[in-house]
């Protein structure tokens, strides 16, 4: 058998967009499993290893039911629209949103395996338009045949596809050609086009809990030690302790427990402090270019405008942490010292200013203690947003009205046909008042009496005598 499946081309009926382990597996199955007593999933790895292939965990894990799939019961627990659909073979064109490992490839996987439909799969990474066309051509074809079957259609990343690969797929999936199913980390809202967003349904998988990681990594070594492909299990502990480090990502999570049954197969004692070992530094989950970015910034913006200087030190160091440029997140909370503080306490930009300087001069990671300190302060100064209500008002006037004139007696008189027009006639000098102030428009006629500057907060010593 082994011998066969070595000069054996592999089968690639399934599409061009399988990749090598797909087209293998695919191979095994078609060729083995029906004829032999054994799984289909104890060849796969038992021939597999005669090939001397690599085959990570993560791949055979993948899980081929409803049952298997972790954390994500509002999508597919018991009594979803989603769970009847599939159960039905009946599903709608979906986009699954949600953060790296989630759950959202291993539900388009038990969809594949549930489905009497045509499933075909490719990365957005890596396909382009001719790709698409292949596979819609043979979608029509299947659909046209004697047998009509249906075709499913899953992109992964599918935000990495352009407006006109986007818009490409538009038609096909209005009439039924292909079932969409796509798959990304970026809110789709901002990265799929509105047209093909209005014709799918948005199912948004939230990060797996320790719980769910840890139920994932007991069923797959399960599964694992019943194939015979480990010996002996890792203690529960030790996979609380994987999933505690794992911070929600259950692919991370397969290959810590991958590298530890490795060590353990080696001689090697498997502890917490090897696991640990093992994990190094997991990088926080914080995209500087994605959904994750926004959401801290976001958090950050919202617990200083709260008042919460706690909420705000942590956030302020995820960003540092998470790698972002500090001159970004002094640039982010100098704009909030004007629109959420303003003149309640000018001391506030004075002091962002400042932290400016500071992160410039000092640089990553001595700047750390600044910015946090920054953040505390503007969380603990009190708030007026008048200058920030000022500007949306004004500039929601310029837009309505235009550029309106500006009033005669505020005119500069110049020239003398600046005089005779009656440019600057009639206009007070505050300056010869006692009181400095002066009774007059300022505003074109079209605006008299527009009130932009309400200042939202009493002047009174007591009330911010800490921070002067």
């Amino acid at each position: 058998m082994i011998s066969w499946l070595k000069s054996k081309k592999l089968d690639g009926e399934r599409g061009v967009e399988q990749n090598f382990l797909e087209r293998y597996e695919y191979t095994v199955r078609k060729n083995f499993a029906k004829t032999t007593k054994l799984s289909a999933s104890f060849l796969l790895f038992n021939c597999g290893k005669m090939l001397n292939m690599n085959i990570p965990f993560a791949h055979f894990l993948k899980p081929t039911k409803l049952s298997e799939i972790f954390g994500q019961d509002k999508i597919v627990g018991d009594n979803t629209f989603l769970k009847r659909a599939i159960e039905n073979d009946n599903i709608p064109s979906m986009i699954f949103y949600g953060p790296p490992g989630s759950g959202k490839t291993s539900l388009a996987t038990v969809i594949s395996k549930a489905t009497s439909s045509e499933f075909r799969k490719v990365n957005a990474v890596a396909a382009g338009l001719a790709d698409l066309r292949k596979i819609i051509s043979e979608a029509i074809e299947s659909k046209d045949s004697l047998f009509k079957k249906k075709t499913i259609l899953f992109i992964d990343e599918i935000h990495r596809f352009n407006k006109r690969q986007q818009d490409y797929l538009l038609p096909f999936v209005e009439n039924g050609t292909v079932t969409l199913i796509g798959a990304t980390t970026e809110n789709p809202s901002f990265e799929v086009n509105s047209a093909l967003l209005s014709r799918t349904q948005v199912f948004v998988f939230k990060t797996p809990e320790k719980k769910d990681i840890f139920n994932i990594l007991k069923s797959g070594q399960d599964k694992l030690l019943k194939l015979k492909q480990i010996d002996k299990k890792l203690d529960d502990d030790l996979l609380e302790a994987i999933a505690f480090y794992a911070q929600g990502d259950s692919r991370f999570a397969i290959n810590v427990l991958e590298m530890a049954h490795t060590e353990l197969a080696n001689g090697e004692k498997v502890n917490k402090g090897k696991i640990v070992a093992i994990i190094q530094t997991k990088a926080l989950t914080y995209d500087k270019n994605g959904q994750e970015h926004y959401n801290i910034i976001s958090a950050l913006h919202k617990s200083m405008r709260d008042s919460d200087p706690n909420a705000a030190a942590y956030w302020a160091m995820r960003m540092i942490e998470g790698g972002e440029d500090p001159k970004y997140i002094v640039r982010r909370m100098m704009r909030f010292a004007s629109e959420d503080i303003g003149n309640a306490n000018p001391q506030a930009l004075i002091l962002a200013s400042a932290v400016q300087n500071t992160v410039t001069f000092l640089g990553y990671p001595e700047c750390d203690t600044a910015l946090v300190q920054l953040a505390t302060y503007l969380a603990e100064s009190p708030k007026d947003n008048s200058s920030y209500v000022a500007v949306c008002d004004a500039r929601e006037d310029i837009k309505n009205f235009g550029p309106l004139d500006v009033p005669t007696h505020l005119k500069n008189a110049v020239t003398p046909l600046d005089k005779e027009m009656g440019y600057g006639k009639g206009v007070k000098y505050a300056h010869n008042f006692e009181s400095k102030k002066v009774e007059q428009e300022h505003l074109p006629e079209k605006l008299k009496g527009r009130k932009y500057y309400r200042n939202s907060f009493e002047r009174k010593k007591d009330g911010r005598k800490d921070l002067w």
